[in-house]
């Protein structure tokens, strides 16, 4: 399954994406009608606070999901209720650019991260499109709770 979230909700786009769900985010300089294209060709779930953009991606038969809560903890439960999760692909994508995350070998990252970091962690994970080095902190933790709690 794959979503694309509106330049309104770029917290959704970014829990999607921590839930392993490829989701394209918008910026101010893509139009209504350049998202509706990219949503039908990439076959991606328009999600949008927006009425005009809702109107327009239904009369392309797109399947438009009208996010009107500002609580993320709703908007997340309003798009993932009729979802299954896959519990293998949490956290296996960029959270900035979108594109999987590859395992990295921990000697590999000894100059790229702060030396706690690097201390107190055996596992690391790199996007090779940003360059973004990922690992399980203390955010981790809070990341869990949080799809526990909605899921």
């Amino acid at each position: 399954m794959k979503f694309l979230c509106d330049q309104m909700l770029g917290t959704l786009a970014k829990w999607l994406r921590i839930y392993g769900f490829d989701t394209f985010y918008s910026n101010s300089e893509i139009d209504d009608l350049e998202l509706i294209n990219i949503a039908k060709e990439e076959k991606r779930i328009l999600l949008t606070r927006d009425k005009e953009l809702i109107i327009r991606g239904r009369k392309k038969n797109l399947q438009v999901i009208q996010v009107n809560n500002t609580d993320l903890d709703k908007q997340l439960s309003l798009v993932l209720k009729n979802v299954d999760i896959d519990s293998n692909l949490i956290l296996s994508r960029c959270l900035i650019c979108n594109n999987p995350i590859e395992e990295i070998q921990k000697n590999k990252v000894i100059e790229k991260v702060p030396k706690k970091v690097f201390e107190n962690n055996d596992k690391f994970w790199f996007c090779k499109s940003c360059n973004k080095f990922y690992w399980k902190g203390s955010h981790f933790e809070n990341m869990l709770e949080k799809i526990k709690k909605i899921t």
